[in-house]
């Protein structure tokens, strides 16, 4: 598969059939690109699933064709949470439809997972290695830290209700260091960075005593695309799994060990405590119990669908 963005066609096979979506030349005709791929019609899971198979086993670019612009509302959608760096959403989307067409070509419907599923980690994919690229910020070697906190940022900030263009107060950065396993001074300069907007020259030092510079970050050790998706793909089967199994459990035991160990910030023993009337070890015998119903009901539904031997 190939694209050419700045014609707007997607190449579903390099010999024949190319399938043409509506042009994306700039912002002047954004929306009218939104607007054409709205007729696309959108797939059953039927539909999706016998096309898939035939693009799988018989290369049908027709079936590729169907595949990638039904999913071109995703695209879009995704292109929008990234407004904030500061780059055309044409160009986004175009970077997205390039992960969408090659998320379309690697996947298995046998596997279980709607497209959409999959295709959106190749999408995402796409587009923060070009912000990555476009801001020469990180450029492609970053850590997954480092990418972690410059896709973060921004959204933790306006959690905390900091100003975007100021410092961050020590409080704020020790709060988001730790929450992202960063050093606080990483949280620092990425934030006068971004602040700064835009792209830089890689040899600007990082630090204000002037050592160490952007570019010494250039090393890759960010796992493969293809690995990445594995995880997303195992990440999705552990969250269905959780997700059913909670059916196990009754109201309390659910909304006890969702609030103990399932949330961003647990609730303490005593908040909970004071919400079910109960004594605090109460509370935490009935999150211990469920727990355990939890893990048996997870095992036993792994077993019903081959995931685990029996």
């Amino acid at each position: 598969m190939g694209t050419d963005a700045k014609k707007g066609r997607v190449q579903v096979s390099e010999e024949r059939n190319a399938v043409t979506v509506p042009a994306l030349g700039g912002e002047a005709s954004l929306n009218r690109y939104l607007s054409e791929i709205r007729k696309f019609p959108v797939l059953t899971a039927e539909q999706e699933y016998m096309l898939a198979k035939r693009f799988q086993e018989h290369q049908d670019p027709e079936a590729a064709a169907q595949l990638v612009t039904s999913h071109l509302r995703l695209v879009a959608k995704i292109a929008m949470g990234y407004r904030g760096y500061g780059l055309p959403v044409s160009e986004l989307i175009s970077e997205g439809n390039i992960g969408l067409m090659q998320g379309v070509k690697k996947f298995e419907p046998d596997r279980g997972f709607r497209l959409a599923t999959y295709a959106m980690w190749w999408i995402k994919a796409s587009m923060q290695e070009f912000i990555l690229r476009s801001w020469s910020l990180v450029k492609m070697g970053t850590t997954a830290a480092q990418k972690k906190l410059f896709f973060n940022l921004r959204r933790m900030k306006k959690n905390l209700e900091a100003f975007e263009d100021s410092d961050l107060h020590p409080d704020d950065v020790k709060k988001i260091a730790t929450d992202l396993g960063v050093p606080e001074q990483e949280v620092v300069n990425m934030n006068r960075r971004m602040m700064m907007g835009g792209d830089a020259s890689l040899n600007v030092s990082m630090r204000e005593d002037g050592e160490g510079s952007w570019q010494d970050w250039l090393t890759d050790d960010r796992p493969l695309q293809d690995e990445t998706v594995a995880d997303a793909e195992e990440a999705s089967y552990r969250h269905q799994l959780l997700v059913e199994a909670m059916d196990s459990l009754n109201e309390r035991e659910r909304h006890i060990l969702t609030d103990r160990r399932l949330i961003d910030e647990p609730k303490t023993l005593e908040e909970l405590s004071q919400v079910y009337n109960v004594s605090r070890e109460r509370v935490r015998q009935i999150e211990v119990r469920a727990f355990e119903k939890l893990q048996k009901a997870i095992q036993r539904i792994a077993v019903e669908r081959k995931l685990l031997p029996a």
